[in-house]
């Protein structure tokens, strides 16, 4: 079986399936396909070569002061990223924050990831 199809049918997240280098964050925010817009959050996507979606994340401390918030505001993008990643194409998306998210409760948070990955799906 293959790396892909193992981490379809176990949906896990692995490190294949991120973007690690910051040329790989470059050639997303150099010349985007798409970008997707909600009121907190935005996304960058561009396909690639490697057969399975990649996810990238830029989440500033600047927008995000403190380190929990990011750190809530990664995992939730995560969640969503590994369970729908086997319907998503390949490309790679970045997610950054647009502006700062005080007072701003978890359920629109999963909200707003949750559309930007139905346009995603859509495409």
């Amino acid at each position: 079986m293959s790396d892909t199809l193992a981490t379809i049918s176990t949906f896990r997240y692995t490190k294949n399936q991120r973007l690690l280098t910051p040329d790989a964050f470059r050639e997303v925010f150099d010349a985007p396909e798409r970008k997707l817009h909600q009121s907190h959050l935005m996304a960058f996507v561009r396909p690639n070569t490697h057969g399975h979606p990649r996810l990238g994340m830029a989440i500033t401390k600047r927008k995000v002061p403190t380190a929990v918030m990011r750190n809530l505001i990664k995992r939730q993008i995560r969640e969503q990223f590994r369970t729908k990643s086997y319907l998503l194409e390949n490309k790679d998306i970045v997610f950054i924050i647009k502006k700062s998210l005080k007072d701003f409760d978890d359920k629109e948070l999963k909200i707003q990831i949750n559309n930007i990955f139905k346009k995603i799906e859509k495409k």
